[in-house]
């Protein structure tokens, strides 16, 4: 019989009636042990046989079906006395302020009752969103009034003592009553329905008396299943364990009823029922001890196992585990392609691609199905066109098996190189933390990737884990080689700019190379371009005499395109560490002609990542994506051949500076300490001139800061101007490969000023931050400035300010991870439904246009020009009038 297909306009969300969960029912509970003496469960029980079969080999009472197929059936607890869901507690709680206490109708006069439902209805029918908005404001201006419209009866205060206690407050005879459950209940069945329309409830599905419990559901035992522990004992699920409490309590409660207990008793026992039904629903409600193990470990209840990371929505909906995935540590391999990634040979044996068997690939198919599982490339299964899946493992005879496959079957075979898979690194915060690469199967235990392809993952190789991902569909497949790819991923969609480019090795090696005192042999050429694993033919050497050389400038062109055309300045011409001489301005401008680099060198700012207009940038938007990948793959592993030849190391005698220099740089700290302690003496005097909108002790410390700050660059500039230009941490700065002046610095001068929040170091004891100085001392030592650098080595005093300096940077680390990571969520979480419809429109799940057309201007900042994402046809069109 062909099933008749049905399309979902909408959810809709209600309360369950008490009728509705008894007929949802199959048995009701009223039985608190669970198995008999021989491990049978008992009829009428949490465990009761009726509410779904959870053992293999079990057929349900109700539906006839095994474990496999039995969906699970309710039961029901018919409560002796009424509880308050906790979940529905703030909604009570505005009911029972919104509405009469005598009469029931809500607190606003008939004939603003008849003008609100007008536009309620209105609102409804055109904008459902804003409804809710305007039942809101409805029930905000029940809540004030004090004297009900209706009947004209005084409206005592209702206050919520939290979790589930409501007291009302009596203004005229100050008698304070508290409310129990059932006499919540009979005040919320008073209210009429059209009232419960009005406050922005539907009656038909929610009718607030259902708010509190008069039966309660009891979920299937599919879903809070028993396991059997090693010891043979059956250890119940939290939810089991706390129902069990629930009609034990219940029982209890209804026999003294029955007994006509004093009411002392059955309120205790009401109070219990209430706590069990609470913890049950939520664990976690403040002002309430959590139900709890013997072991001391809280009970997770329903509320629980829904929300938060590890919940049911964010756990295993959102976000869960998946197959066909591998993860591992990750190291650099600079041999491999930017859209290529190593894989280890262990996890290519295990990762599988389903391969459909025609008559074009039957012959290789079988091969791999007679190398089986432990050969690599083999298979791991085999699926039949009937659906049956055949386990390569188990299977003595391969070769007969292979012998059996047809067209129409499906061989779950090994990866293997040339394959695709998605690659990825979390956090995942942007597009670039998934991107697609092909698999190269490599010896060891890492997945290897190309050191150009760190940044967008901001992967680095102390440790460092990721993710692959085998997409296990044609469509998938095809979809990640066409759009994923890596090199679709070197110009940002935030900017557009070049994201993946040369980082520190490479653009010490390109500087290196390029710069005009590196004169190469043929056998150094040679030995270059077969690094970069190409066969090209060499140009006529730069110089002829005494012996034939080339120039680095000469190997980079022989990689540029005939037509390119090319300038901008290089790293080295700007910054604290540029070189002033002439022979330095020839190399700081760099200029490519008709596909030859004459002059200037490669470093960060023409080949580095996340560079505006640098000659990657400009490769891409002449000459495509592909072109800089395959640029990349070629010349960046010059570059890095380049320093393996000559050696790149960082030597401590790269930040020494001789006694003359360390004299200097004393004697501008000495200079500036003088004037530290010239200012602190017009503070004490009162003579300090104040900063306009500043106290004089803020004055004070803004003077400070300034003159220590001032000399600790001063004393950075002696220092790096004595250091030669021609050292590796200098080469490293200047070019923009690793560190900066200020590191320099702090290696060779002095490290100058630690702060804590911007401010110099003061808290510790009274007036002073350690005991080594002097009570109220205000001088530059004793609130953390540090005379000595790295080199010279730190005093203890010094090497405890400098602690306290690293460690607010630490704080600053962690604190900001986790609020970048809530504000990402909340920010996705709001634009979720967003899309771009066909017409170019953006809408929302209500198809609501957010946007006429995208981002305002329709342009993708990936292809639009550096910096200027303006539509210009779009402008022009608007102008003349008609469409390009």
């Amino acid at each position: 019989m062909a099933m008749e297909e049905k399309v979902i306009k909408g959810i809709k969300f209600g309360i369950l009636s008490p009728d509705e969960i008894r007929r949802m029912s199959v048995v009701q509970i009223v039985s608190p042990e669970t198995y008999d003496e021989d491990g049978t469960p008992i009829s009428g029980s949490v465990m009761d046989p009726r509410l779904g079969a959870i053992e293999p080999g079990q057929t349900c009472p109700i539906c006839g079906n095994t474990m496999k197929a039995c969906p699970g059936h309710f039961g029901h607890i018919e409560l002796a006395l009424p509880v308050i869901n906790v979940l529905y507690v703030k909604h009570i709680y505005d009911l029972l302020r919104a509405t009469c206490a005598n009469c029931g109708r809500i607190k606003v006069s008939p004939s603003e009752i008849e003008k609100y439902m007008v536009y309620l209805r209105k609102l409804k029918a055109r904008y459902p969103y804003l409804a809710k908005r305007f039942s809101e404001f409805i029930k905000k201006k029940a809540i004030k009034v004090t004297v009900c419209p209706h009947c004209g009866a005084k409206q005592p205060k209702i206050k919520l003592e939290k979790p589930t206690t409501f007291v009302e407050q009596h203004e005229e005879s100050k008698e304070v009553v508290r409310l129990n459950p059932l006499t919540v209940r009979s005040r919320l069945e008073r209210i009429p329905n059209e009232d419960i329309e009005l406050l922005g409830y539907d009656p038909r599905d929610s009718r607030p008396e259902w708010m509190v419990f008069t039966v309660l559901p009891v979920p299937p035992t599919s879903i809070r299943p028993s396991i059997l522990i090693e010891t043979g004992i059956r250890s119940e699920d939290d939810l089991t364990h706390k129902l069990v409490d629930i009609v034990r309590t219940n029982e209890r409660l209804r026999e003294h009823i029955s007994a006509g207990a004093p009411q002392i008793i059955i309120d205790d026992l009401w109070e219990l029922l209430q706590y069990h039904v609470t913890t049950y629903l939520d664990n976690e409600v403040p002002g309430l001890p959590p139900a709890k193990h013997r072991s001391g470990r809280p009970l997770k209840t329903l509320a629980q196992r829904l929300k938060g990371k590890e919940g049911r929505f964010r756990g295993n909906l959102s976000g869960k585990r998946v197959d066909y995935s591998a993860r591992t540590v990750i190291s650099p391999e600079p041999y491999l392609s930017i859209n290529e990634v190593g894989v280890p040979i262990d996890v290519a044996k295990i990762l599988t691609v389903p391969e459909k068997v025609t008559e074009w690939n039957i012959e290789e198919m079988r091969k791999l199905v007679i190398n089986g599982p432990n050969r690599w490339p083999g298979a791991n299964y085999i699926i039949t066109p009937d659906g049956r899946r055949i386990d390569l493992r188990y299977v003595k005879d391969r070769k007969s098996v292979a012998e059996s496959l047809a067209p129409g079957y499906i061989v779950e075979r090994h990866v293997r190189d040339g394959d695709i898979a998605i690659f990825n690194r979390q956090p995942s915060l942007h597009r670039m933390s998934m991107m697609g690469h092909i698999i190269k199967v490599l010896p060891g235990k890492t997945f290897r990737l190309h050191l150009a392809v760190c940044p967008p993952y901001n992967a680095d190789f102390d440790g460092d884990e990721m993710n692959l991902h085998i997409p296990q569909t044609e469509d998938a497949r095809a979809e990640t080689r066409l759009l994923l790819k890596v090199q679709n991923h070197i110009l940002t969609p935030r900017y557009g700019g070049i994201i993946i480019g040369a980082i520190q090795d490479y653009i010490s090696g390109a500087y290196i190379l390029t710069i005009k005192t590196t004169l190469l042999k043929k056998e150094d050429v040679i030995d270059l371009l077969s690094a970069a694993g190409v066969v090209k033919e060499l140009p006529e050497p730069a110089i002829l005499s005494p012996k034939r050389l080339w120039t680095g400038k000469q190997i980079i062109s022989m990689f540029l395109p005939e037509d390119f055309n090319y300038h901008g300045k290089a790293n080295i011409s700007s910054g604290p560490l540029k070189c002033e001489d002439i022979e330095c301005f020839w190399d700081s401008y760099v200029v490519v002609r008709k596909g030859k680099l004459l002059m200037g060198v490669l470093d960060k700012k023409t080949i580095g990542a996340e560079q505006q207009d640098s000659l990657l940038y400009w490769l891409a938007k002449e000459y495509g994506v592909e072109y800089v990948a395959l640029f990349m793959d070629h010349v960046f592993r010059m570059f890095i051949r380049v320093l393996e030849k000559r050696g790149f190391t960082l030597r401590l005698d790269d930040v020494a500076i001789d006694e003359n220099t360390r004299k200097e740089i004393l004697e501008i700290i000495k200079e500036a300490f003088s004037k530290v302690e010239e200012l602190v003496k017009q503070y004490v005097e009162g003579k300090l001139e104040v900063v306009p909108g500043r106290s004089l002790e803020e004055s004070l410390e803004i003077k400070i800061l300034e003159i220590l700050a001032e000399a600790r660059d001063k004393a950075g500039e002696v220092a790096v101007n004595r250091l030669d230009p021609f050292n590796n941490a200098f080469i490293m700065a200047r070019t923009g490969a690793r560190g900066n002046v200020l590191n320099l610095t702090q290696m060779s001068a002095t490290l100058g000023q630690m702060t804590v929040r911007g401010e110099r170091i003061w808290r510790g004891y009274m007036g002073r931050p350690i005991s080594s100085y002097g009570q109220n001392d205000l001088g530059p030592l004793a609130r953390g400035f540090v005379v000595n650098s790295f080199y010279s080595g730190l005093s203890p005093t010094e090497m405890f300010m400098h602690a306290a300096g690293g460690r607010e940077g630490l704080v600053d680390t962690a604190v900001r991870t986790s609020q970048s990571g809530y504000m990402q969520r909340r920010l996705i979480n709001a634009l979720q439904d967003l899309y771009v419809e066909y017409d170019g429109t953006v809408r929302d799940s209500t198809n609501s246009i957010i946007q006429f057309v995208y981002g305002e201007d329709g342009a993708d900042p990936a292809k639009a020009p550096h910096g200027n994402i303006v539509n210009v046809e779009r402008i022009i069109e608007r102008v003349i009038g008609w469409k390009m």
